[in-house]
């Protein structure tokens, strides 16, 4: 009987050794946990922290476009994104003035031509002698700013035609602005003057008369005496 209640005893402080080790385990786990910061984070939350990370801008699209209006894209994004967004290019369209790669930016305005625009743009390029050029700064196009332009450059080829008149005599009484400015130290506003001054005093009587114009001096006079006449 002794023996029994001896193997008895033993049983349970056997199982309440066990008891106590597995206490013992869950408390250390259970602490672990609240010390480690709880990672779990759901798909919907993680795809908005994403997009959150991408900066977001809005472009106004207009023209030849078959949706026209605001529409919000990533920074970064093309100006052919732009246009894939808004539905796509209509069949009058024409971006031969447009520079689809150019990067968006917010508050951009984008104008798609049509193409008796573009003929009409090009025509006139041809008539004053322009040269088309690509710019990353704002351009400005008939009637509006269009940020995904390419600039139209009106050169007036100034250094071909000082070439021309520079050993020709310029007249002080007959003289355009333009040539009146190929003078050594003469400038647009002096070049005003002086024809501000013929004006009021029906015309120069000599080439001498030039230095009554406030800023021309003799040491101007001397650079393009030889160059002037009346």
């Amino acid at each position: 009987m002794k023996e029994k209640i001896k193997e008895n005893i033993k049983l349970i402080i056997v199982v309440i050794s066990i008891i106590i080790v597995l206490l013992l385990f869950t408390l250390k786990n259970k602490k672990q946990i609240e010390n480690e910061p709880l990672e779990l984070v759901t798909e919907k939350e993680q795809k908005e922290t994403e997009e959150t990370e991408i900066s977001k801008i809005k472009i106004d699209i207009k023209g030849e476009i078959k949706h026209p209006g605001v529409y919000q894209l990533n920074e970064g994004d093309r100006v052919s994104d732009a246009i894939k967004i808004s539905g796509g290019l209509t069949e009058n369209a024409d971006t031969e003035l447009i520079n689809l790669s150019k990067n968006l930016k917010d508050e951009m305005v984008i104008i798609i031509y049509n193409k008796n625009e573009i003929e009409k743009l090009k025509q006139e390029s041809k008539e004053i002698k322009t040269v088309i050029e690509y710019i990353e700064k704002d351009c400005t196009c008939p009637d509006t700013i269009n940020d995904a332009c390419i600039k139209e450059a009106q050169k007036q080829n100034k250094n071909e035609k000082k070439e021309e008149i520079k050993d020709k005599k310029i007249s002080l009484n007959t003289g355009t602005l333009e040539e009146l400015e190929t003078l050594p130290g003469i400038g647009e506003s002096k070049a005003k003057q002086i024809i501000k001054y013929r004006e009021e005093n029906n015309g120069f009587k000599s080439i001498e008369e030039i230095k009554n114009i406030s800023g021309i001096g003799e040491s101007t006079f001397e650079k393009f005496k030889d160059n002037i006449t009346i």
